[in-house]
């Protein structure tokens, strides 16, 4: 770490805690070269998910619209907005734990999907006939149909 004072290398800790947000590490430090002493906060860096659209386009994660996708999937339904924060935070969680930092907005919409078909089963075919892009009433009904066969229509 260079010192702010004279820009020498030759710097050592003195004391180490995290910060008063407990999202970084404060660390008070002290020249060698001039004796002053200076702070610095050392923060963990994550690397953004890149997420690869339909048309190949790649932009920066945003779980913000995961949350408003599924808001409207479940307006009027009895799935408060503290379950909808878990389920995207999961979704997050579960995306920086792959190996790669991309992923394919199918492969989001899948997840945001199953999340969807454990809360509320008419929130699911929302998010689906949007995402999925029904093209007409029979697609739409094979839909629900595979929706009743597995899960009984609860």
């Amino acid at each position: 770490m260079r010192c702010p004072y004279c820009g020498s290398v030759d710097t050592k800790v003195v004391d180490s805690r995290y910060s008063e947000d407990m999202e970084a590490i404060r660390r008070r430090r002290e020249c060698l070269n001039c004796g002053k002493r200076f702070t610095t906060y050392e923060r963990v860096e994550i690397a953004p998910i890149i997420v690869i659209k339909k048309n190949g386009e790649k932009e920066e994660f945003n779980a913000e619209k995961i949350k408003k996708g599924m808001k409207r999937a479940c307006e009027k339904r009895p799935i408060n907005e503290e379950d909808i924060d878990i389920a995207v935070r999961e979704i997050e969680r579960d995306l920086r734990k792959r190996d790669s930092i991309e992923v394919s907005s199918m492969e989001i919409g899948e997840m945001v999907m199953e999340k969807l078909r454990s809360m509320d089963k008419v929130a699911y075919i929302r998010f689906a006939s949007v995402y999925r892009e029904f093209e007409d009433v029979e697609t739409f009904q094979k839909e629900i149909n595979l929706i009743l066969e597995k899960y009984g229509g609860r």
